[in-house]
């Protein structure tokens, strides 16, 4: 693998420098023009950075969640235990509620409280230092994850495929190779030729700005098109398969993504297209039944109107609407791929599975 390829796909969204106790991210609104590190130091930098999009990506967002909450725990001042952990719960109640969607930030959050809770009873020092190793256990933990996840997506990859892809799910929504974006970056790596469509993911743009971006950086084939072409390039016959992340699977298989993502499944199954799902089973919220229980983010309505643009390109007074997710069916779903292998109908009991069988 060329330097360059090397550079993208082991890109450091996250950092945490212990020596000098700082938490740095990569400002993805800033990208791709310009890639800059910030310090999330304060619970508000933190909050607004999630809240902002500046790290977003669900197994991103968990990794930073870990590292936050570290931080968060130095900043407590001595005292009792029982003092320490109801501060620190309500961080992690402030910081849950950035993003309600993405259940990485919850999962993340609950694991380190959890965490703090069985070590309470140990000195100040040595609860921080459990409570940093256990932030480094998340992150790593997602690397391993996203390694099987991009091996097991790639074994549905074919040489000269076309994979189509929505929003971002590369190293920069996540850890090393990435998720829904992963088993792309794995094939460039090991020289299999694909082509990669990737939609422009309206209004954010993830797709244009960062999808694009690590792809062509990594020396992938890859052409940006706007969403609502997505069905030209399948009707063409451009397109074997799509590959798509998630922010959360529910227990039957319905999985929230970002908007846009069911239009293209629906597009997927009219075409005889397969359309995979790609995610760690952190994603997997085995206590939401179904889609229709996914809480689905309303955003600012000027990430449509005014964001991307010179002048505004709506009146003021034009109302909108700015789902930050919509939520695909289980039944538009081939197989939903996770580290521990890839997951057929009926998804109630291939899920379930995940949790109960040794692997």
């Amino acid at each position: 693998m060329s330097a360059q390829t090397d550079q993208v796909t082991h890109v450091q969204n996250i950092r945490y420098d212990k020596a000098a106790e700082a938490l740095y991210i990569i400002d993805q609104t800033l990208l791709p023009n310009e890639e800059k590190e910030i310090r999330l130091d304060t619970a508000e930098q933190m909050f607004d950075a999630i809240k902002l999009l500046k790290i977003r990506g669900a197994p991103a967002i968990g990794i930073c969640a870990g590292y936050c909450m570290y931080v968060l725990a130095r900043q407590i001042p001595a005292g009792s235990a029982e003092v320490f952990y109801a501060r620190l719960a309500e961080y992690g109640k402030y910081l849950d509620s950035s993003r309600p969607t993405a259940v990485n930030l919850s999962w993340a959050v609950k694991l380190m409280l959890e965490t703090a809770k069985e070590n309470l009873a140990q000195p100040r020092a040595a609860l921080l230092e459990t409570l940093y190793q256990k932030a480094v256990w998340i992150h790593q933990d997602d690397i391993a994850k996203c390694t099987a996840i991009s091996e097991y997506g790639l074994s549905l990859l074919h040489e000269g495929d076309g994979i189509l892809t929505h929003c971002n799910a590369g190293p920069l929504a996540t850890s090393r190779y990435g998720t829904g974006q992963g088993p792309l970056f794995l094939a460039a790596e090991r020289g299999m030729k694909i082509h990669v469509f990737s939609d422009e993911t309206r209004p954010l743009l993830q797709g244009a700005r960062l999808t694009s971006y690590e792809l062509y950086r990594a020396g992938v084939d890859v052409t940006l098109i706007c969403d609502n072409m997505a069905s030209m390039v399948m009707k063409n016959g451009w397109v074997q398969a799509c590959f798509v992340g998630c922010d959360r699977v529910a227990a039957n298989g319905d999985a929230a993504n970002k908007i846009g993502t069911s239009g293209v499944a629906i597009l997927a199954k009219h075409y005889g297209i397969p359309f995979y799902v790609l995610g760690p089973t952190s994603t997997i919220d085995m206590n939401c039944p179904t889609g229709a229980d996914i809480p689905v983010e309303l955003r600012n309505p000027d990430e449509i109107k005014t964001m991307w643009y010179e002048k505004p390109m709506a009146l003021p007074g034009v109302k909108c609407y700015n789902p930050a997710f919509d939520v695909t069916d289980h039944s538009l779903i081939a197989g939903i791929v996770t580290e521990k292998g890839i997951c057929r109908a009926p998804y109630t009991e291939s899920l379930a599975a995940l949790f109960t069988e040794k692997r």
